[in-house]
């Protein structure tokens, strides 16, 4: 961990816990969609989606590996807050996925009724808030402009 992410403030400390946390995530989801939890991501793609289910899980993980790998690299601006605007698009991105899982009551990870596909939903934003401040990104995109 470097300057930017290391310094200071007991807020500059924790931003950066909770980045390498999210990092971490991502690395590790990266690997389930891979691995152990191929069939349960496999159940939340979209029928809509025109791709083959298994290709869409396979290239979904190499996405959140390197895009946890990039925050568990990335400790210096502007390096730091791009990996948290690519993680904040990532989590924008399956977005959709997650409506329809709830929309066509796809089963997977324990989400098997309506009331816990829901709750799901809620959290998908506090994902990207969290990436967006983790990495200081906000912060950082404003001083810019």
């Amino acid at each position: 961990m470097s300057d930017d992410a290391a310094a200071g403030s007991v807020t500059d400390r924790v931003r950066a816990g909770a980045q390498a946390t999210l990092g971490a995530t991502l690395v590790g989801a990266g690997i389930g969609h891979l691995t152990f939890a191929r069939e349960e991501f496999r159940n939340q793609v979209p029928t809509w989606v025109p791709l083959d289910e298994d290709l869409v899980v396979l290239a979904s993980g190499v996405v959140e590996i390197g895009v946890g790998a990039f925050l568990l690299a990335s400790w210096r601006q502007p390096r730091r807050a791009l990996a948290g605007a690519i993680a904040a698009l990532l989590f924008i991105a399956v977005f959709p996925g997650n409506i329809a899982q709830l929309t066509e009551r796809r089963d997977a990870f324990g989400l098997n009724s309506d009331a816990a596909r829901t709750v799901r939903l809620a959290f998908q934003p506090l994902l990207v808030l969290w990436a967006l401040w983790s990495t200081d990104a906000w912060r950082w995109w404003r001083r810019r402009g």
